[in-house]
């Protein structure tokens, strides 16, 4: 075990970003974790998609911002 110091500046930023069944060390694991880890994790659901997530994505995201748009004209 080691100890790892930061200014009470920090802390407190880390600590807003902590969960709350996460320790600082979990959450320390989870933020510094490499993007190959993010993109083999985010490869996994390609065995599944038949190309149809891609476009319900897309077309959810584009509803979503007409959606928003409407609502700051009036």
């Amino acid at each position: 075990m080691s100890t790892i110091r930061v200014t009470d500046e920090v802390k407190e930023r880390l600590r807003d970003l902590k969960r709350d069944d996460e320790s600082f060390n979990d959450l320390l694991d989870r933020l510094s974790r490499s993007e190959k880890d993010v993109e083999e994790m985010a490869g996994f659901l390609s065995e599944f998609d038949d190309g149809g997530l891609r476009e319900n994505v897309r077309d959810t995201h584009e509803e979503l911002n007409e959606s928003l748009s409407g609502r700051r004209d009036e």
